[in-house]
């Protein structure tokens, strides 16, 4: 376990630093305790890119909760070939997906917050934490400009649920700077990204968003703003 004093070293250090620089530290630092968790979104295909080219062998994972857009799943593929990294695929347990349906109802995430972290916590918080089994540090694509859940993320972060640190090397930029890294390094991304989805998860709690509406506003949008994350992200 990290100590707070040697986080907030951490992030002194890196206040201003490139996240190349920032990815590069950590992995030789960390060897085959870290690991990318990706949700195939921008950010995390960025992600992808610097850590393929910075170590080949470094860990990456996603999780598949049954409910993605056929998109998403071309987008794996497709990364996984570009990359030559075989991307780890990690599933909700089947029992478990099978009982909450069973008294829940299929779409039970429409009915209540209550039901919704229900249907996150066995799609993507159990199987996030065996992902997470035997290391020390997750990174992930993190921005402080995508909600306001997340305006008070730091570079890096103690993950006390999962009990590792966080590292998350985007904190400080824009989506623009995300999409010029996109375009100049011709990396993969999902087309939906095209058709107004800013953020994309699970295809029934995902929607396109209106021109001038919050990144995040595509995400359980019949929730208020401030309930907007399904648990992965919370300290």
């Amino acid at each position: 376990m990290a100590d707070q004093n040697k986080i907030q070293d951490w992030n002194n250090s890196f206040a201003d630093a490139a996240p190349e620089d920032v990815l590069t530290y950590f992995l030789n630092e960390f060897g085959d305790k870290i690991a990318l968790s990706t949700s195939l979104g921008l950010e995390d295909q960025v992600l992808t890119h610097m850590v393929h080219s910075i170590n080949r062998q470094t860990r990456i994972f996603t999780l598949d909760t049954g409910r993605l857009f056929p998109e998403t799943y071309d987008l794996i593929n497709r990364t996984s070939k570009k990359y030559e990294v075989p991307i780890q695929v990690y599933f909700p347990d089947r029992n478990e997906v099978e009982q909450m349906v069973a008294e829940k109802g299929i779409n039970l995430f429409y009915d209540s917050i209550e039901n919704r972290k229900l249907c996150c916590g066995i799609r993507k918080l159990k199987p996030l934490a065996r992902a997470l089994n035997g290391l020390e540090v997750w990174i992930t694509g993190l921005r402080r400009d995508q909600s306001v859940t997340r305006n008070e993320v730091k570079i890096v972060e103690w993950d006390e649920l999962n009990g590792l640190v966080k590292i998350n090397p985007l904190i400080n930029w824009s989506e623009q700077q995300v999409w010029d890294y996109i375009h100049q390094h011709v990396i993969p991304y999902n087309p939906l990204h095209k058709k107004g989805f800013a953020s994309i998860g699970c295809q029934p709690c995902t929607r396109a968003i209106l021109k001038g509406e919050d990144i995040r506003a595509g995400r359980w949008w019949w929730e208020n703003p401030d309930t907007k994350e399904c648990g992965l992200h919370q300290k």
